[in-house]
């Protein structure tokens, strides 16, 4: 079997230069470039992570925020707070921490 005998069974389109150089150049953009398919793919998974983390955050911030007003306007928020966060008491009090066990 010589070359030229395996180029004529080969499919007619496969033997048109022009589409054979697309072909290749194709296959090396998807496959072998530093800006592959399979990095963009990764790529955008993980900013759609990253933008599922950031909306966590943002009201994970707000609801701080939230609560930090909530401590600075009013001192019987902020008393319960201390109580419950810090185990803080008054100098005549006892405390009696109760665990769920």
């Amino acid at each position: 079997m010589t070359l030229t005998s395996i180029w004529k069974k080969v499919y007619p389109w496969m033997r048109n230069k022009y589409i054979l150089t697309v072909v290749i150049f194709v296959v090396w953009m998807l496959l072998f470039d530093s800006s592959n398919w399979i990095d963009v793919v990764r790529e955008y998974r993980k900013i759609k992570k990253f933008e599922t983390e950031k909306e966590y955050y943002l009201e994970k911030i707000e609801n701080d925020r939230k609560r930090l007003y909530e401590l600075r306007t009013n001192n019987e928020n902020l008393e319960k707070f201390a109580r419950e966060q810090y185990l803080m008491k008054k100098p005549d009090e006892d405390i009696f921490v109760i665990s769920p066990d």
